[in-house]
């Protein structure tokens, strides 16, 4: 996708201010796109601007200016989301038709709004007013993250097998101890990975180091005589493909569910990120504090690393066995009731 190209001025600007000012990776500028293209295109769909029978993916939004976008109302953009909650929603995982964007996923559509209009307000002085200053986000119902336990963990690397079995053990290994995204994962190059750490590009373009344990280590040593042998002239990848070339994400997740079935875990319930998930809970499970973990999985923001604070909490099992109710029963209460008169 080449935004450069199909977005007219007054959004590829704001585009070209967020991937060289504000340093946002190429796929969140990306995203960026996708979310004002669609609203544009529903904004001249609902005007008239197109023709009614028009399918929205084919409404062009090369004549969208400054103008126009000036124009929106806050009602229209309620409209819009509205919209988003009823509309059918392509799945191709799902054979039955779903309608309908969850909540976090409209959230971030209006957090695409926001940004693009404080840019044209705020930051260029372009318009004097803006149209989603008093727009409210979808309440966002607060689900605990998924994670193996760490029997299911072992299990899982133990059933790692087959032709590519140092590559894939290798893979889980990283993902389980050190909880990295799959985009960091497949962007890993061979310069990357060192004796005891790796040096691993995160969200942003912004670059950590994550040191490694010894299982980390081991499975490192365990691969890199197989990747010689694979990597082809000139391939700078750390994981290889069987077609000599980096692996994908399509690759890294077909390989982890299927080592999940293989490991009679249901692979419905887990992906890559979900040993993620594992990696962090395990971490704060084990004694390790929020802020270090915090810097272990990339996080910008601490908030995010609390979620799995809630997960599995001692204090709040501590907290439980400190009632005095705790230890009641009601056996052990009849039996400590005075007998009557007749001796009952």
């Amino acid at each position: 996708m080449d935004y450069r190209s199909e977005a007219p001025k007054v959004l590829r600007d704001f585009l070209i201010y967020h991937e060289t000012i504000k340093g946002h990776s190429r796929a969140t500028v990306d995203e960026y796109f996708l979310d004002l293209r669609n609203f544009f295109r529903y904004i001249k769909l609902s005007r008239g601007l197109a023709p009614r029978s028009a399918d929205l993916d084919e409404i062009s939004i090369s004549d969208v200016d400054l103008d126009l976008a000036g124009s929106v109302t806050l009602s229209e953009v309620y409209d819009y989301l509205s919209f988003l909650a009823r509309d059918k929603v392509k799945n191709e995982q799902s054979r039955s038709p779903e309608y309908g964007l969850n909540a976090a996923s409209r959230a971030r559509k209006i957090a695409t709004l926001r940004s693009f209009y404080k840019y044209l307000t705020d930051k260029t002085k372009q318009l004097d007013h803006n149209p989603v200053a008093d727009l409210d986000s979808p309440k966002i119902n607060k689900t605990l993250p998924r994670y193996l336990s760490l029997d299911e963990a072992e299990r899982l690397l133990s059933a790692v097998d087959g032709k590519n079995k140092e590559r894939d053990y290798c893979i889980i290994c990283l993902f389980l101890n050190c909880g990295l995204r799959i985009s960091e994962l497949i962007g890993l190059d061979d310069k990357d990975v060192h004796e005891d750490s790796l040096r691993v590009l995160g969200k942003g373009g912004k670059e950590r180091v994550v040191f490694l344990n010894d299982a980390c280590r081991a499975a490192i040593d365990g691969y890199r005589p197989v990747r010689r042998l694979m990597a082809g002239p000139d391939c700078r990848a750390f994981f290889i493909s069987t077609r000599r070339k980096r692996m994908s994400r399509d690759a890294v997740h077909h390989m982890i569910k299927t080592t999940l079935l293989k490991a009679g875990l249901d692979a419905s319930l887990y992906s890559a990120h979900k040993l993620r998930h594992t990696a962090a809970t395990l971490m704060l499970q084990n004694g390790v504090d929020v802020r270090t973990v915090q810097e272990v999985l990339g996080h910008e923001h601490l908030n995010t690393t609390q979620i799995y604070t809630h997960v599995d909490n001692s204090e709040l099992h501590i907290a439980a066995d400190a009632n005095p109710l705790a230890h009641f029963s009601p056996g052990a209460a009849r039996r400590d009731k005075p007998l009557d008169e007749e001796g009952k």
